[in-house]
């Protein structure tokens, strides 16, 4: 009862939501249940992986119609469709790696039994209702379908007295980031854009307007998971055995106050992350970090400023794992690491601020107006160090 309910709750968002759009989305999760239940656990990743991103490409290659050919505004429902379908290949994805590595009992051959048609739609209703269920619809961390399963087959009584109290201070949190957002938007809307400013003014429009970026994302993401947790989905609710564990996508003292881009890159959208590196990276055998950014741009949609980006990203990572190595082989006193934190912190925040813009602008003049501004500096000092570094590290060996 419990799958229905929330199959039939994430049916009726999504058509209030999307409108026909909706179909984009029950379509694949259909299909997927399909191949799920009829193939086997060794071939249902591959098959599954294939069809999902080859739909979700589909639908980005119309919104890039709509946006670069007919140079028309996308419709906001559509917009949600493909938000809400990026998530489906999250959960997709996770259930075909899960029953690939035996973590998940296979339901395989289902379709050729003689069982009765309500015997197999009472056995798939499970796979429906993870891939649908309206609180990781629209957004949320990735809940793996183990941990959905436990929470739907275990007892309503086991809500901790705290969940309130946890809840009450995530509703505080996204207060203040909202109040917060409404300063930096004032500041950005009162200053120069990247077509007016001038030298170092660009540094501070890209910073702030980077800052907008990112409380807009750290608010969003606190309340999916507000409200994964207040359907019974969260941390607080504790942890099978074998089951993974809870992770929220955000953590915002580490990500403000880190100087490492390797350790940000872990920790923005946490569970994204995770998932990312199960999928792509832990598979790769050559550029397994490049292949990872690089289906992130993919799954994004491959919008020219996402690719650049991502790839970007890719080699800034690259040059932190070097910089900070060879940086605690030769810095040992304590007021050199101080001052050295202190640069790193900064220099980070700065080429990240510089993804993010890249990432988010939409138009080709606008990546280019980004490109050939101070900015870029930042990632061209990494870029640099990258080279002497990496070339330092093959004398050594």
């Amino acid at each position: 009862m419990r799958y229905l309910f929330l199959l039939a709750g994430g049916g009726a968002l999504a058509w209030a939501a999307m409108g026909s759009f909706a179909l984009l989305v029950f379509i694949p999760a259909l299909c997927s249940v399909i191949l799920i239940y009829s193939l086997g656990p060794q071939e249902v990743h591959r098959w599954t992986f294939f069809f999902q991103m080859s739909w979700q490409t589909l639908c980005h290659l119309g919104l890039h119609y709509t946006e670069y050919y007919l140079q028309e505004p996308p419709s906001m429902r559509l917009c949600i469709t493909l938000s809400s379908l990026m998530l489906l290949t999250q959960r997709v994805t996770s259930l075909s790696l899960d029953i690939c590595e035996g973590k998940v009992e296979a339901a395989s051959g289902g379709i050729r039994n003689r069982s009765s048609l309500f015997e197999h739609l009472y056995k798939a209703l499970p796979y429906f209702s993870y891939l649908l269920f309206f609180p990781a619809l629209l957004g949320g961390p990735l809940c793996s379908f183990q941990r959905f399963q436990a929470r739907v087959q275990g007892s309503s009584s086991l809500c901790p007295r705290h969940s309130f109290w946890a809840l009450t201070w995530r509703g505080l949190q996204i207060l203040g980031l909202e109040c917060l957002k409404v300063v930096m938007r004032g500041v950005v809307s009162a200053g120069a854009g990247l077509a007016d400013c001038q030298q170092l003014q660009c540094i501070c429009v890209m910073w702030s307007t980077a800052g907008l970026f990112k409380l807009t994302y750290y608010s969003h993401w606190l309340l999916d998971d507000s409200l994964l947790c207040a359907a019974g989905f969260g941390s607080e609710f504790g942890q099978s055995p074998g089951e993974e564990g809870y992770i929220p996508d955000a953590d915002i003292w580490t990500l403000e106050t880190t100087h490492r881009i390797s350790l940000f890159t872990r920790k923005w959208n946490q569970s994204t992350a995770r998932w990312l590196r199960r999928l792509i990276f832990q598979h790769g055998r050559a550029w397994p970090l490049l292949q990872t950014f690089a289906f992130s741009a993919w799954w994004h949609g491959l919008h020219p400023g996402q690719v650049f980006g991502f790839l970007c990203w890719a080699v800034m990572v690259e040059a932190d794992y070097l910089i900070h190595t060879f940086a605690n082989l030769f810095i040992r006193s304590w007021p050199m690491q101080l001052v050295y934190r202190t640069v790193t912190w900064a220099h980070t925040q700065l080429i990240i601020a510089y993804v993010m813009l890249a990432v988010e602008v939409r138009s080709l003049s606008s990546l280019w107006l980004l490109c050939n501004s101070y900015n870029s500096v930042f990632p061209m000092v990494y870029c640099i160090l990258l080279f002497l570094l990496a070339k330092r590290k093959y004398k050594f060996n």
